[in-house]
């Protein structure tokens, strides 16, 4: 199946945009933020700037300042759905002077080399239409010796939890996302991307290759998600 280009996928989030966070946190029983808080753990105290790279309507963002583990947050997305709903929360929060919101493309930042102290992605990196090209910018954007922390999706290894996860994932995630959203093809795209993408120990030579080094992973929830960590 082809990668959707930038604008099928901004508009795809653009359409979803006043359901995700609901949906999110419904679909994965609550999980997710159980899985963003482990996240934030694997992440260095005392960073002064950090690149947040498919910012959504910045949940994770929004954590890292509250266990104030960065000073700023520059959060970036293709979809101007997801940043205004993500604006909305910052503003309602009064967290304008510690988040900044931006529409880029990961694959073409407009940041200057060594920008930034870490780099963090939450459920994004599928979404790459180049994986390596936007592997390879965030290695860019890095300070020499930088974190980059990324969260996303993956499949579970036992055959059992294997068998009912596919369920839920092919067939009845995409049947109740549609019932919600009303968008047919946005709950479709969600087990696409999953099936698609390369996970475990294959990403982790990904980000060698775009020259991440001591790069680990940490399975989480039998393998249903996974958290990433590597250095510039």
């Amino acid at each position: 199946m082809a990668k959707a280009d930038k604008t099928q996928v901004g508009q795809l989030f653009d359409s979803i945009s006043g359901h995700y966070d609901f949906l999110n946190h419904f679909l994965s029983f609550n999980i997710d933020k159980k899985w963003r808080r482990k996240t934030i753990k694997e992440l260095s105290s005392g960073k002064d700037l950090i690149l947040d790279v498919a910012t959504g309507t910045c949940d994770l963002a929004i954590e890292i300042i509250n266990q104030q583990k960065a000073n700023h947050i520059i959060g970036i997305d293709l979809s101007i759905g997801m940043l205004e709903k993500g604006q909305e929360k910052i503003d309602r929060l009064n967290l304008t002077e510690k988040i900044t919101l931006r529409q880029e493309d990961c694959h073409n930042l407009s940041f200057e080399d060594n920008s930034f102290d870490a780099v963090v992605v939450a459920f994004g990196v599928r979404n790459f239409r180049d994986l390596l090209q936007g592997l390879k910018e965030i290695n860019r954007v890095l300070k020499p010796n930088g974190e980059l922390i990324v969260l996303e999706f993956s499949k579970p290894k036992y055959s059992l939890i294997s068998f009912f996860y596919n369920l839920y994932l092919n067939h009845l995630l995409p049947l109740i996302g549609r019932l919600f959203s009303k968008h047919i093809y946005a709950y479709t795209y969600l087990p696409n991307t999953i099936n698609e993408f390369v996970y475990g120990k294959k990403f982790i030579e990904k980000l060698g290759e775009a020259g991440f080094q001591n790069s680990t992973y940490k399975e989480l929830t039998f393998g249903v998600a996974t958290i990433y960590k590597a250095i510039k």
